[in-house]
Parts: structure tokens; sequence; C-alpha cells
């Protein structure tokens, strides 16, 4: 099982990094194309996580500097997230997670119990055929999710259910080796609070700064870049 945990997560993060240049644009069609298979809900939470994160967090910024000097503050995705629930978690809860994971750049492992309503394997083959690219999104069996959680190259998990159940991931997270792992937990699968609310997106993202100086010597452009899909 190791192994295959293992292979999982290195084709996601293999994926991760085209799937994070691709910008929000056109991230953001891909996932609206996806969603015409959707019901009519889960239509409206692909649409509500799209158009919070262009909102939120989609704008590269203009910062202050000296003079011959460009400095542009943006989002970017964190790696790997595992989108998992228990069966408390709605469909429109598992779409809320994956839309906003994948929006901001994300790659994602979809490991889901078996009697729920949405299966990953349909959910996969949906994507693909709206043009998100081979390894973005993978699935994996819901008894494999604790070994999920322990591989320290999975950057975050997206949890819906019951909160005794999230509360033992933030346990599991928290006695990892490495880089810390968010948890990013809705517990309350009918109002959905966290989900439904308009920051959202922000919990799926790191900041990165680019400076550009165009005087340096003999006028070549240099450019620098801070932050990646590691940082938390």
């Amino acid at each position: 099982m190791k192994n295959q945990i293992q292979t999982l997560v290195n084709n996601s993060a293999a994926a991760w990094e085209n799937w994070n240049t691709l910008g929000y644009e056109q991230r953001t069609r891909i996932l609206t194309t996806w969603a015409n298979s959707l019901n009519e809900n889960s239509q409206k939470m692909v649409a509500f996580q799209c158009l919070n994160a262009q909102e939120h967090v989609g704008e590269t910024l203009l910062m202050p500097g000296p003079t011959g000097e460009t400095n542009e503050l943006y989002s970017a995705g964190r790696g790997t997230l595992v989108v998992t629930g228990d069966e408390d978690a709605t469909e429109e809860a598992i779409i809320g997670q994956l839309s906003a994971a994948l929006v901001n750049g994300n790659s994602v492992i979809l490991c889901l119990p078996i009697n729920t309503s949405l299966q990953a394997g349909n959910v996969i083959n949906q994507l693909t055929l709206a043009g998100c690219p081979l390894n973005v999104v993978q699935s994996a069996e819901h008894e494999q999710l604790t070994a999920l959680v322990a591989n320290t190259e999975v950057a975050g998990i997206t949890f819906a259910g019951q909160a005794s159940t999230a509360q033992c991931l933030a346990r599991q997270l928290a006695e990892r080796n490495g880089l810390l792992a968010q948890l990013i937990a809705e517990t309350d699968c009918t109002q959905l609070p966290v989900i439904g609310s308009p920051t959202y997106s922000m919990r799926f993202i790191t900041e990165r700064t680019r400076t550009i100086n165009i005087t340096a010597v003999g006028g070549n452009a240099t450019l620098l870049e801070l932050g990646s899909g590691e940082e938390h």
C-alpha cells in the first residue's frame, strides 16, 4: 500500500506544476465545462467557488518598488491536497471542496467512502472530458486515507463530515514530521458555513512575490520569485 500511495503522490506532484501555472481564467474555463455534467446545485457550487477565487485571490497585485523595478504579489496552489469526507458528506460539500482546491491551482487525490453518492471515477472521467490534464485529479480507496494523511508530501486535507473525525485528522497531521499541513474541515454538511464562505478560497493558496529589475548591468532584466507550493 505504501508504494501505491507514493506513486499517487508522485504523479500528483508532477501534474501540479503545469496545472498551477495555467492561471485562474483557464482553470475556471475547464471547471465550468465540467460543471455542465453535474446537477443544478453542484453547478452553482462550482460557479460560486470559481467566482470567489477570482475575486479574492485571482488578481496579481502590483506593489511599490524603486525606479526600474516591478514587484508583483500573486497566489499559487499549495500542492497536493486530499479531498475526503465521511457518510455525512453531501455531494455539494465534496464538489465545493474539489472545485475550490482545483481552481486555486492544487492537484487533488479524491478519497471517498464507497457508499457516497459521488463516485470518484465518474468525477475524474468528467473532468478529463472537460479538459483537465492527466493526474491533476486521482482517486484512492477510503481505507488508504490514514496513509495519505501520514505522507509528508501531501500539503493538506480537506474534509467534510463529523467533527470527531475532523479532530482525529487534525491530530494525525500534527503528529507528522516535516512541513506543517493544513486541515480544511467542514462539519456542517447541511448549511456549509465554511465551504459557503466567500473567502473559502484563501485556505487553498500560498502567496508568492515576483520582482523584475530592468536596470540590471548590461540592460538585461533579472527575475526573482519568492514562495513555493510547499509553504504553509
